[in-house]
């Protein structure tokens, strides 16, 4: 498996899974590689260093220090924008089209409040704020519409 350092045209970095650079070259060429932020497929493939697995090697005398948080680790802009957004995924429930109704019963007490997301139009979001519930756009990245693979 090869693991490639890969930037779009838009200076998106992002890595990528492919069973060989063949395979890569395949997938660039069908149009079938594309940036996770952005969706553009203008792809190129940044310098990387080699990972060699050394199974036999022996683990240092002394413990190593504990790992670093990612946030910490020179992690890009782009990184931490999908961390954050992975994250308000996770702990929010999808009620689609419903986001307004959902809100207003929340706010209301007509029903137990929650963490939500979904979709509404400016109309519906001016609107609920107007009636003082907070509300704010979360736009998604296109890889984060879809199951990651």
């Amino acid at each position: 498996m090869k693991v490639l350092n890969l930037q779009c045209a838009h200076g998106h970095g992002f890595e990528g899974w492919f069973a060989s650079n063949d395979d890569f070259e395949t997938q660039l060429a069908g149009g079938l590689v594309s940036c996770p932020m952005c969706s553009d497929t203008a792809i190129t493939k940044l310098l990387t260093a080699p990972r060699l697995n050394l199974g036999n090697a022996k683990p240092p005398a002394e413990a190593a220090p504990a790992p670093v948080p990612a946030l910490a680790q020179n992690e890009s802009p782009e990184g931490r924008w999908m961390r954050a957004v992975r994250e308000v995924m996770a702990k929010t429930e999808d009620v689609g089209d419903r986001f307004a109704a959902e809100a207003r019963k929340m706010h209301y007490g007509e029903a137990e409040e929650r963490g939500i997301r979904g979709r509404a139009t400016r109309e519906e979001a001016r609107d609920l704020l107007e009636e003082g519930i907070s509300v704010f756009s979360l736009p998604l990245p296109p890889a984060l519409k879809e199951t990651l693979q």
